[in-house]
């Protein structure tokens, strides 16, 4: 199945009549988007809502967190967060795959963090995406940072792109993120506010996995353009066009909080050199970081 699947697809997925599909979607009981007038429902956030309806025997859901949860960070790539891992002693390994693979991930407790900037279905960023995905579970949501997101250019901007009805243009290649990277959600939102759909754009072969592979594609010319936040186009030596405001979150399950690894993360955070390398890096605001943001009944 698609990464991004159409009310029949999700029906044959799930076993189940079309109309059904459509119930599910009026009474908003199911994870789903609408792009260009039709519904899309995210792979990943189908199989979190299904093994969120999931019982063991016991009645416990059947992704709940037993065994100590992995030293790992899941989710959405951030080069600040990447070099806090590194440097605060936490122990604690990056895996990024997205913002919806990182909630997929810590639900599966096959991750002690997940990091996501996915945009809730207003635009927003008030952690309700994760909330809903994550229902159920004893889970804590920390501000991390807020970023600049925006156009990704060479040099000089070339193209003179100035918004995303810009990368329609057919001699601009576009660099895309996986479907489950929230540059992708907050690019198909953007697209969907043009009247423009995916389908519009000149997109090169095979996604970028992480925010610098997006500036990568563009430094060896690969592409032209993309999606990608500040940080990533200055560490490139590339141009940037600012678009957005976004909030990066980290979702913890509560017990692991308390943990001594996510503690040294965060108290790392609040160091000199945590604070003069986000100013290095660029587009970032770091005021809130650590406030808790949703803490799960």
């Amino acid at each position: 199945m698609p990464d991004l699947m159409t009310t029949k697809e999700v029906a044959d997925y799930l076993r189940i009549k079309e109309r059904k599909v459509y119930d599910l979607v009026r009474t908003g009981e199911i994870p789903c988007s609408r792009v260009t007038g039709k519904w899309l429902f995210p792979k990943a956030l189908i199989d979190l809502w299904v093994a969120r309806s999931t019982e063991l025997p016991d009645g416990l859901p059947a992704a709940a967190a037993v065994a100590p949860a992995p030293l790992v960070v899941a989710g959405s790539h951030d080069p600040l967060l990447e070099w806090a891992l590194r440097e605060s002693g936490s122990d604690l390994a990056l895996h990024p795959g997205g913002s919806l693979d990182g909630l997929r991930r810590l639900a599966a407790g096959e991750a002690m963090v997940a990091g996501t900037h996915a945009p809730d279905d207003d635009g927003g960023y008030h952690g309700q995406l994760a909330a809903r995905a994550l229902e159920g579970r004893p889970i804590v949501i920390l501000a991390w940072a807020w970023r600049r997101q925006g156009l990704v250019v060479a040099k000089g901007n070339p193209h003179g792109l100035k918004s995303v009805a810009d990368l329609a243009h057919d001699d601009v290649r576009v660099a895309l993120r996986q479907e489950e990277a929230g540059s992708q959600l907050l690019l198909l939102r953007m697209l969907d506010a043009a009247g423009l759909d995916r389908d519009a754009l000149n997109a090169v072969d095979g996604p970028a996995r992480s925010e610098s592979d997006v500036a990568r594609a563009i430094l060896e010319g690969r592409a032209d353009a993309g999606l990608a936040i500040e940080a990533a186009a200055r560490g490139a030596g590339l141009d940037f066009v600012p678009l957005h405001r976004e909030r990066y979150d980290l979702v913890v399950m509560r017990r692991d909080y308390f943990e001594p690894p996510v503690q040294a993360l965060l108290a790392f955070a609040q160091s000199k050199a945590f604070k003069t390398r986000a100013k290095d890096l660029g587009g970032y605001e770091i005021g809130e970081l650590g406030r808790i943001v949703y803490n799960a009944s």
